[in-house]
């Protein structure tokens, strides 16, 4: 290095250990106009972007630094850093590996290639990562967390349950950490000190402390206030950085442009409710854009929503600020969010305001807390009016039920009992709910109806392994046989799965997280559903599916109706039978299964947004106007024309 170039250099490091990032950077640059090149200026200008958080030009002097000395941990480690901080993972993977086969013994390197494979979607290699961390660090609790996260996502509940319990040990105040810990449990239906977990974790969030995501909160027993404080909370915690200062305005185009985000255009409950209604959209008045993000398999249901939008557009490899920057430069008149914070779900891309109007919708059953979300699209039922003030959205009222059905789908041939695991005789309650939304409250009236009707049985969803023995375990604690409980074994198709369904006599709903799609897999095929609302939307799901099917009468209003209609339809075979009667009459006159009626709401409701946001009105909750059917799943007589 010449002597000139020398005391910048040594002049930049007093700057920086004075924390003048600018004036480093000016004397760095300045030495390196002298001395094109040079690795240890290179390496100590690609530190000082890092501290002024310039990533992308952190990354380019580190890549340059590297590039004169690969051995060049430090340069290495920014390059990386920069990488992971940009959402570039497996560049970031590529860069964190060359710097552990450097040094191995590096344990912030392995911490953060653990993220980075996660980042990549590679959970099996992230969780071989932090076995690493931990074998250098077995007190790393943050270390521990974090694997059981990626245990989750491999499926592995016991052993995700594990490894909370491991960073539960070392620091129970971990954020989000006790959350976490009890849902692993609730999957298990382990219920050892359920309630007192519980009643912290509401305690917590009423404290503002950072003890559980949205998605575990809508869960368990919480109101809906509880709800709002919560995400709230992890939306200033995880988003609030992203969030961008001003809106783009609406652009004169000859139809209104949505985007749908997801990572659930495949075969998901989501998938399957939305085909039929994203084929029904008027194309005329509407551009619509599939924006996907989520896990690709080819199958007929992917095919079919590809091909229901207009674009469809693959976007897992780009960061939040991309994909972003994409809908803004697409000019987006409304952007749907289909995910809310449910697992694979991104909320960072909404959080920079890419278009002028948002929305929540289906995904996620309660409010984003996000003051970067305008509207969420519920019904009269999931979110009563005076329920409103409980969500940072205006409430866009549609005039049936919220959610989309798809009337094409088909029904497999009808198992018999003997295949689908069931005894020959013996009335089936049934209940297709994950297992985390089974409680002991619920647990309890079902193990009475197996007492009071002679021969039943209990048909539940598959279930982890643990889940499985618990759950029996539990049963025979109230007096039932293990073997009454029978549990479903996963099946190819959807259509299979709704043609085992038509064997149910009564689905029986949990209360405090509702089944939803399974809720209208069961409709569709002809069994009744039994439910109890509570405060909250998730646990109002299945009243709003009954009403906008015309059975009301099997939402009742306390644990004592439900165990006693419950038992009622059971043991009354004609009741039953004009119940069953009743519901395959109303699936095709009823509201709830009209596709075409359902998607004609839903963009009147979504003209009216655009319409308000034109005309330079802020966005305020309202209700949707009921249109004219007629016929079977009926044609709409009212056409409605023009928005520009």
């Amino acid at each position: 290095m010449a002597s000139r170039a020398e005391q910048l250099f040594i002049e930049a490091l007093g700057y920086f250990d004075a924390a003048d990032y600018r004036n480093a950077e000016l004397r760095l640059r300045e030495a390196l106009a002298l001395a094109p090149g040079n690795g240890s200026i290179l390496t100590n200008l690609s530190v000082v972007y890092w501290q002024q958080k310039r990533f992308k030009e952190a990354r380019e002097a580190a890549e340059r630094a590297v590039a004169t000395n690969a051995k060049n941990v430090e340069a290495l480690l920014i390059l990386a850093g920069s990488h992971l901080r940009l959402g570039n993972f497996s560049d970031a993977v590529a860069a964190y590996e060359k710097i552990v086969t450097l040094e191995p013994n590096l344990v912030d390197a392995w911490l953060s290639l653990a993220k980075s494979l996660a980042g990549a979607r590679r959970p099996l290699d992230a969780v071989n990562a932090y076995n690493r961390v931990i074998a250098l660090r077995p007190d790393h609790a943050e270390a521990w967390q974090a694997r059981g996260e990626r245990l989750g996502e491999l499926g592995q509940i016991s052993e995700e349950l594990r490894s909370y319990d491991r960073a539960f040990a070392i620091k129970p105040d971990l954020p989000y950490l006790a959350g976490a810990r009890l849902f692993a449990k609730m999957w298990l239906c382990d219920w050892g000190n359920l309630a007192a977990e519980i009643a912290d974790l509401v305690a917590g969030v009423r404290s503002g402390a950072p003890v559980v995501e949205p998605l575990i909160l809508v869960a368990i027993p919480a109101t809906p206030s509880d709800q709002l404080a919560c995400a709230k909370s992890w939306f200033a915690a995880k988003f609030s950085h992203l969030v961008a200062t001003s809106r783009p305005e609406p652009q004169p185009q000859d139809r209104i442009r949505i985007a749908y985000l997801s990572a659930d255009f495949r075969d998901h409950p989501v998938g399957f409710l939305i085909a039929g209604m994203l084929e029904q959209h008027d194309q005329s008045q509407f551009e619509t854009f599939g924006v996907s993000f989520g896990p690709y398999r080819e199958t007929p249901i992917r095919d079919r929503l590809v091909r229901a939008f207009t674009h469809f557009i693959e976007v897992s490899d780009r960061t939040d600020e991309e994909v972003a920057a994409m809908l803004r430069d697409l000019q987006i008149d409304i952007a749907v969010d289909l995910g809310g914070y449910t697992r694979a779900a991104r909320p960072g891309i909404l959080a920079g305001r890419p278009a002028p109007i948002q929305v929540t919708y289906l995904g996620f059953p309660g409010t984003s807390g996000s003051p970067c979300i305008d509207y969420i699209i519920a019904d009269r039922f999931v979110i009563a009016p005076e329920s409103r003030r409980y969500y940072a959205e205006q409430v866009t009222y549609l005039p049936d039920c919220y959610m989309a059905n798809d009337t094409s789908r088909k029904i497999g041939r009808l198992p018999t009992r003997a295949e689908a695991g069931l005894p020959e005789n013996g009335f089936i309650f049934c209940s297709f709910n994950n297992s985390f939304k089974i409680t002991p409250d619920v647990f309890d009236i079902w193990m009475r109806l197996l007492r009071g009707v002679v021969g039943s049985v209990l048909w539940l969803s598959a279930a982890p392994t643990n889940a499985i023995a618990n759950l029996r375990r539990e049963a025979e604690r109230r007096g039932i046989a293990g073997e009454r409980l029978i549990f479903a074994q996963r099946v190819e198709s959807n259509e299979d799965h709704l043609a085992r369904l038509c064997l149910a006599g009564l689905f029986l709903d949990t209360p405090h997280y509702n089944a939803h799609t399974t809720a209208a897999d069961a409709l569709w095929a002809g069994v009744p559903v039994l439910t109890r609302p509570g405060a909250t939307f998730a646990s109002r799901v299945a009243g709003s599916l009954l009403t906008a099917i015309g059975l009301p009468e099997l939402i009742v209003q306390s644990e004592v109706e439900y165990e006693a209609l419950a038992l009622k339809l059971a043991l009354d075979g004609a009741l039953l039978s004009e119940i069953k009667v009743k519901l395959t009459r109303h699936r095709s006159t009823y509201p709830l299964f009209d596709t075409a009626r359902f998607t004609r709401h839903l963009e009147a409701a979504y003209f009216e947004m655009w319409q308000r946001h034109r005309h330079g009105d802020p966005p305020q909750s309202f209700s949707v106007d009921v249109l004219p059917v007629t016929g079977r799943w009926g044609e709409t007589s009212c056409e409605w024309h023009g928005h520009c």
